[in-house]
């Protein structure tokens, strides 16, 4: 049987070549964390390169998704508290009363929302997207700093949440959240030069289709995810 040979002394590698090669593979694994992993994860870009790639984006999209997944689960436990006292629906009519006492107009808005989807506009972009349960997707118009965009967008067989944001040039922006809304209608205004739009999430059983109808001032209408 043959054995191996035992390699020398002189084969072995030197403490200055060890040293060498762990500070390298430190280096490479900062370069690594700060290019890679923190903007694929955590939506942190220091150097810019990760905007490049396209990992800032996949890391805001989970950072939203940690977000929608932490609301939903103390969306959950209000009713178990709630029903070990009165009757659960009394802290929704209470939301809703102070909603509308803090902004008289959220109310007046929805009615003109729901009876007038601005059929004389002209729209420049309808696309329908069928989303299954818990599914998601993220539409976005390219704009330049100041443009406004007029939109409408309805969901078909249940209520979604959704995110309206920006991003570009290494600057991002939440305009509005929401969950559980069946459509919305107003305009955007692009704070930067960028990609400003929608991520929608269906938290039903059921698949529902989702109606979005852009027009106005802006480039293209991209669908992200």
């Amino acid at each position: 049987m043959y054995n191996t040979d035992i390699p020398s002394r002189n084969d072995l590698p030197s403490s200055a070549q060890l040293l060498r090669s762990t500070l390298v593979a430190a280096v490479v694994a900062v370069v690594l964390l700060v290019t890679v992993v923190m903007p694929a994860e955590y939506a942190i870009d220091p150097t810019g390169a990760g905007r490049l790639l396209g990992l800032t984006e996949m890391g805001e999209i989970k950072e939203q998704l940690a977000e929608e997944a932490a609301a939903d689960e103390a969306a959950q436990m209000v009713p178990a508290q709630s029903s070990s006292g009165e009757n659960s629906s009394e802290p929704v009519e209470q939301a809703s009363e102070t909603a509308s006492d803090s902004n008289p107009d959220v109310e007046l808005k929805t009615e003109e929302t729901a009876s007038t989807p601005s059929a004389e506009f002209q729209w420049q972009d309808e696309v329908r997207v069928v989303l299954t349960p818990d599914e998601g997707t993220e539409l976005k118009l390219t704009m330049e700093a100041g443009a406004i965009a007029r939109f409408f967008w309805a969901s078909e067989g249940g209520p979604v949440n959704f995110d309206t944001h920006g991003d570009g040039g290494g600057q991002s922006i939440s305009y509005e959240k929401g969950r559980g809304v069946p459509e919305d209608e107003g305009e955007l205004e692009a704070a930067f030069t960028g990609n400003h739009g929608w991520f929608f999430r269906n938290r039903n059983d059921n698949d529902i289709t989702l109606l979005l109808r852009t027009g106005g001032d802006y480039g293209e209408l991209k669908k992200m995810l």
